[in-house]
């Protein structure tokens, strides 16, 4: 399929104050902020069919892993389907990946239960503020912050959230009561109460009636202002990067911010706490053929049947149930292979990876500024000895680009991006010879995106050729 959204690159030159303004008044422009333009026009019947049935099969997908989180959240269950129906409409309009869906998922339900204390209002609150803080990244253009993220941070965080939040359902297939949520002390009284094991009933929270200030919940908040909208765009832009290079299309990450912000803000509306992408039903969206993001519609409309009809249904379906949904959701993101991947290609990446790692079985927050930080420092090392880059573009059935420093996972967007642009979007497609005389250090991400570039190139019909590669053991380059 060709790829949703085909956005312009980078312009050499400079344009009138004239040429600007028309540009922001432009179809172009509008079908920027509202995808759904691209790609409406040319729909066609056949991918009807084939967005009916990737929605209904992520729809029947949906309602038990949103009952599931709902609980690693620690909400009532009917909080998961409050959640799980608006991404998918939203989305349909804003979002640039056919195949990412919206909804509640583990990463976001585990960091919620941090911060919510299981108060319905609060989470709904913290939907609302959250969305807000990403639309406002979204409108100030501030996607190319996630560049900052390595391949290690993401890798660390999902590894470390998987075993926690695997290991925090344990309690519920055991039926054991008043196990702390710290993971250190959940392990350790987890086996000690093993003989209290019992049978899964279930348990209704009530308000107490306690008036709180708003500015008393935003305080208790704290870093999750920060955390949880953030870590929100990363994993949900994380699988639309994975699933659009796996599919042969491009995805926007300034607009994937606005799509899901505003998801948010209007979930908060229908008592739903934070959503993102989730990759289990992403991965089955992709799977069963989506065509166009509309499959997005059938997904919510299978939520929104199943709030108004099997509801008193719901309150039967025992904790442990759940629990299992919820490991077996979790157990692919423990990903041990990446370890060796690591080991061969950097092996300093291994130290981000298993910072995040370690420190997020303390507290979630702190592996992914740990990873950050650290991930910076390493960077800036490189960044405090500048080199010169030379860029040399021709006008013909090849390009030349020289690159005078080593490549890092920050820069690899611009450069996939410039790739993107000047070779692969040219009429027609052109070969690109990449002189890498000068670069000395490649890390995973680089790699990664590397081995993805070459991919898009060979099914165009044109050649992506690395010119005075130095000897490494980069064997997987």
């Amino acid at each position: 399929m060709e790829p949703l959204v085909d956005r312009p690159g980078p312009q050499i030159g400079r344009s009138s104050l004239g040429e600007r303004m028309a540009s922001c008044c432009s179809y172009r422009t509008l079908q920027a902020w509202l995808p759904i333009l691209t790609w409406l026009p040319k729909y066609r019947l056949s991918w009807l069919q084939m967005d009916l049935i990737a929605g209904l099969t992520v729809g029947l997908t949906t309602v038990p892993q949103a009952l599931a989180y709902a609980e690693v959240a620690g909400l009532p269950v009917q909080y998961g389907l409050y959640s799980a129906f608006m991404g998918g409409f939203i989305y349909t309009f804003l979002g640039t990946s056919k195949d990412v869906t919206l909804g509640p998922t583990a990463i976001m339900s585990l960091l919620c239960a941090s911060y919510v204390g299981g108060d319905p209002v609060r989470a709904v609150l913290l939907s609302l503020i959250c969305g807000t803080i990403q639309t406002a990244m979204a409108l100030l253009r501030l996607g190319f912050l996630l560049d900052f993220i390595s391949f290690p941070v993401i890798k660390g965080f999902t590894c470390a959230a998987a075993v926690t939040i695997g290991f925090g359902q344990v309690k519920n297939v055991l039926g054991l009561k008043d196990i702390p949520h710290e993971f250190f002390l959940q392990v350790y009284y987890t086996f000690y109460r093993i003989p209290e094991t019992r049978a899964p009933p279930l348990f209704e929270t009530t308000p107490n009636g306690t008036s709180i200030s708003f500015g008393e919940i935003i305080e208790d908040f704290g870093g999750g202002l920060a955390v949880i909208p953030f870590m929100g765009v990363l994993e949900s832009i994380a699988i639309a990067k994975a699933f659009a290079s796996q599919n042969d299309y491009r995805i926007n990450a300034n607009q994937e911010l606005f799509a899901i912000g505003l998801t948010n803000i209007m979930g908060s509306f229908v008592s739903a706490y934070p959503v993102t992408g989730s990759f289990g039903r992403t991965a089955v969206n992709s799977q069963t053929g989506v065509c166009t993001p509309a499959g997005g519609i059938v997904t919510g409309v299978v939520v929104l049947l199943s709030l108004a009809f099997l509801m008193p249904a719901f309150y039967y379906i025992p904790k442990a149930s759940l629990a299992a949904v919820i490991i077996c959701a979790v157990a692919p993101l423990v990903d041990y292979r990446v370890v060796m991947q690591f080991w061969r290609i950097r092996k300093l990446d291994l130290v981000p990876f298993l910072i995040t790692f370690l420190l997020s079985f303390w507290e979630v927050q702190y592996g992914i500024v740990g990873g950050v930080v650290v991930s910076g420092l390493m960077l800036l090392y490189n960044v405090a000895r500048p080199s010169i880059k030379v860029m040399c573009m021709y006008v013909c059935v090849r390009a030349f680009i020289c690159l005078d420093s080593g490549l890092s996972f920050p820069s690899t967007e611009y450069l996939n991006t410039v790739l993107y642009t000047q070779a692969l979007q040219a009429s027609p497609p052109r070969s690109v010879v990449l002189d890498c005389h000068h670069v000395n250090t490649v890390d995973y991400t680089v790699v990664n995106e590397l081995r993805d570039l070459l991919r898009q190139f060979k099914l165009r019909g044109v050649g992506l050729i690395f010119s005075g590669l130095q000897s490494t053991n980069n064997d997987e380059v």
